[in-house]
């Protein structure tokens, strides 16, 4: 059996996505990889293909017990031995699964870091052949990535103790070249085969709203959305428990998560929305990391989070499956202050130095004001993704808000000027609320104690709003014209541009959408987004679209008759396949996209029968375009 037959039997698919064998041929080869791949690039494959080739076990390093489970679950669904161990199992239930291990029941095993300090697993660990080691979540073990785990510094320890060293390979769908590298020095990979695929999805589309009233914007959306299944992100229990309240008052089939419940109360809330019992859940970032829910059709950010890298993550846990889905983040100047106010509260790693943690704080200021950039930009959304991600070449992409929306361009050097001489003449000694509030001749008690009323620029630009001005501020930031520090204060501070303004080598044009078109552009918005909402099932005629609820209704049966969440029966993307090709016999059942042998024994029968009742056995065409 080589690759291609493991993918096919076990995965039922018949080629590999972008980059997937180069990694597969590294590791069958007997090189460390590295994978950094987009959320739904397919990186489980990665590792799971060469561990049914390799001779012995392959460990994956996995960081939550939802993550493991659902892995665990899938595989063996598609007929591969697999077990995880982690504290949600008894003593006598982890002996048991070492002792199948060792006697060579499971091919894979997933483990919680934790684990692998203990006395049984590195007792077990030195008894069988452990052809690899994998780490999922890789950016995991950096310091300077945005969801650090000591836990994940024992994988090095664990490595050095083993008698022969396996093959390591490590994942991530997030991670900055600084972090990348610290991947590769920490776990100490050995010549790797690195391969960054792009962190583009280009079924998201990306949206920034700034709604007066987010409950409603909220309770609006599901409601155009009511047969999806859907994650609301807030950035503290309290928004999580009172918007709960409100969608379940609306009649909202909602759940909620956050570190505030029992744990009993977790699980079972987890479980509702993997069940499709509770499509829509509500939670702070607690939530998500590792969830294989392969059918979540949108992901609304109620706050901005606090970095670039938590929100595409976050954002990437819609459309796993690859068919559209929508990330929505909610923004409002009071985001900034809930997250500066939770960063300077968060608990700091008793191991850090007062260096390390200053230099920690440092990164994180930078990080929300890298994300604040992206709420207030008006350039193109997924551009300032992929750029600060390091993909510099990205354009404009056609699928995010800002590429739809109209925009009306202003020549504001002038008022360029202005900012930047207000402040030169305070000696770059304040923030951007100072600033604008002098600017537009505020007149509240802070500027007067400052002493800044006798200012000449004080109340120079007093026509324009204390709002537009912080506008074209944050525009300037965006560009490069102005920076402001990383300390507590936000120190706004002049550069090299902001003398070429001065100086009029450069103008300063602002983009602001079209007032006039705020409600219009909202069904503007949901039209244009017909690229983004175009759903796979779309390319599906009215009779396909009745025989893909119709196979919708057996997966559901199925899923309650096995206690298994639907999307492990089948995911959308095979349901719609299996519209589309119509398969008669096992033959043509065996060709859909994620139909395996084991799928097929377990399951197929049941799909071809209900195939043949829809169709009576006669050939039929369920799908738009050509033959």
């Amino acid at each position: 059996m080589d690759k291609y037959d493991v993918l096919k039997k076990y995965f039922g698919y018949s080629e590999f996505r972008e980059g997937q064998e180069i990694l597969i041929d590294g590791i069958l080869a007997g090189r460390d990889v590295l994978g950094i791949m987009p959320t739904g690039a397919g990186k489980s494959i990665c590792y799971q293909t060469p561990a049914l080739l390799l001779p012995g076990i392959t460990l994956v390093i996995s960081p939550l017990i939802s993550l493991m489970k659902d892995q665990v679950q899938a595989l063996n669904q598609a007929g591969v031995h697999a077990a995880y161990i982690n504290s949600s199992l008894s003593e006598s239930q982890i002996s048991k699964a070492l002792r199948l291990a060792a006697a060579g029941q499971y091919k894979i095993i997933y483990v919680a870091p934790e684990r692998l300090e203990t006395c049984d697993f590195l007792n077990f660990a030195g008894q069988v052949e452990i052809s690899m080691l994998t780490v999922d979540e890789a950016h995991c073990i950096s310091q300077w990535g945005q969801d650090f785990r000591p836990s994940y510094l024992k994988i090095v320890q664990f490595i050095r103790q083993l008698r022969k060293r396996p093959v390591i390979s490590a994942f991530t769908a997030t991670a900055t070249e600084t972090v990348k590298e610290d991947i590769i020095c920490v776990l100490g990979l050995q010549a790797p085969e690195v391969l960054v695929t792009g962190f583009d999805r280009k079924n998201l589309y990306f949206a920034v709203e700034t709604p007066k009233k987010k409950d409603r914007y909220v309770i609006n959306y599901i409601g155009e959305h009511a047969s999806e299944s859907g994650i609301i992100y807030c950035a503290t229990r309290k928004n999580v428990d009172i918007l709960y309240e409100k969608l379940c008052g609306e009649g909202v089939l909602a759940t909620r998560y956050h570190a505030g419940l029992s744990g009993e109360e977790r699980r079972q809330n987890q479980e509702d929305f993997i069940y499709d019992t509770r499509p829509v859940m509500v939670a702070t970032n607690a939530f998500g990391m590792g969830i294989d829910k392969s059918n979540v059709r949108y992901v609304i950010h109620y706050n901005m989070p606090q970095s670039l890298e938590n929100y595409y993550q976050e954002a990437g846990r819609a459309g796993r499956d690859g068919g559209k889905a929508e990330c929505v983040l909610l923004y409002s100047a009071q985001d900034v202050i809930i997250n500066r106010f939770l960063s300077d509260n968060k608990e700091q790693k008793a191991e850090y130095t007062p260096e390390e943690i200053e230099a920690v704080r440092e990164r994180d200021e930078e990080r929300l004001k890298t994300m604040t950039y992206y709420c207030t930009t008006s350039n193109c959304l997924r551009a300032y993704i992929l750029h600060y991600f390091g993909e510099k070449e990205a354009v404009s992409c056609g699928n995010c808000l800002n590429c739809i929306r109209e925009y009306e361009e202003t020549d504001v050097t002038e008022t360029a000027c202005h900012i930047i001489s207000c402040i030169r003449e305070v000696r770059q000694r304040y923030g951007i609320n100072v600033i604008a509030g002098m600017l537009a001749g505020d007149d509240r008690a802070k500027l007067r104690e400052y002493g800044l009323f006798s200012y000449q620029s004080y109340g120079i630009l007093k026509p324009m709003r204390e709002t537009e001005i912080k506008q074209i501020i944050n525009q300037m930031l965006i560009d490069g014209q102005l920076f402001v520090t990383n300390d507590k204060y936000a120190i706004l501070k002049i550069t090299e541009k902001s003398d070429e303004i001065i100086n009029g080598d450069k103008r300063v044009i602002f983009r602001r959408a079209k007032m006039d078109e705020r409600e219009e552009k909202k069904k503007a918005g949901e039209k244009a987004a017909s690229g983004a909402k175009t759903r796979r099932s779309d390319i599906l005629n009215s009779r396909g679209l009745e025989l893909f609820e119709q196979l919708r209704e057996l997966r559901t049966t199925i899923a309650k008759e096995e206690n298994m969440p639907p999307y492990i029966i089948f995911a959308d993307k095979t349901l719609v396949d299996m519209c589309v090709r119509a398969p008669l016999d096992k033959k043509e059942m065996l060709k859909v996209t994620g139909v395996g042998e084991s799928k097929y024994n377990r399951y197929g029968e049941r799909f071809l029968q209900s195939i043949r009742e829809y169709t009576g056995g006669v050939r039929e065409k369920f799908y738009f375009g050509e033959e």
